[in-house]
């Protein structure tokens, strides 16, 4: 079992997992290296002048493995509300568990559906500004929650909104997340 189950290897799913652990908390990502950063050219993304998609996503993933999150590339298959939390199962029938569920599905959230959250392809799954859904524990991120106006920057902030808030909720006070500067 781990603290949170990321499904999604994309900005919103990575950048959760970075904020997580920096954070003290356990997380794994489950992603099949599909994300639509490959297709993508960052020209936008606040403090890159330019980068491609795949490129960026490169980094991405190697800062949060060495922030010590685990990025398992397999396709789950189906997730399931249980009295620990969440259990996600993978295509070969192996299973995780989770206190907290992030989904980052992008524009078709089928598994965000097996748990009874609507998705509206105009409106997307509706979620507070924390990515917080109906389903006590659960966030959607990114382009599920956004159809139509999905950015890398704005996944990525979406997740690290839902980090910080599963991290205020599990200490019982305002996370805040950031680092002092360097002595002079």
């Amino acid at each position: 079992m781990t603290d949170v189950v990321i499904v999604g290897d994309g900005p919103g799913g990575l950048s959760a997992a970075l904020f997580l652990r920096r954070g003290g908390l356990g997380a794994r990502i489950f992603g099949q290296d599909k994300t639509a950063m490959h297709w993508a050219m960052l020209n936008n993304y606040l403090g890159i002048e330019s980068m491609v998609g795949t490129d960026f996503h490169e980094i991405a993933c190697a800062q949060v493995k060495g922030a010590g999150a685990e990025i398992v590339h397999a396709r789950v298959e189906s997730i399931a509300k249980t009295d620990a939390g969440f259990e996600v199962t993978l295509e070969g029938g192996e299973s995780e568990t989770g206190r907290y569920l992030i989904l980052s599905e992008g524009q078709q959230p089928r598994l965000a559906q097996q748990l009874g959250l609507a998705h509206d392809e105009a409106s997307g799954i509706q979620t507070d500004r924390n990515s917080r859904t109906s389903v006590d524990g659960v966030y959607v991120v990114g382009r599920a929650s956004r159809p139509g106006r999905s950015q890398a920057i704005i996944s990525a902030g979406d997740g690290a909104a839902a980090a910080i808030d599963i991290l205020s909720t599990e200490t019982g006070k305002a996370y805040c997340d950031w680092d002092d500067a360097p002595k002079k």
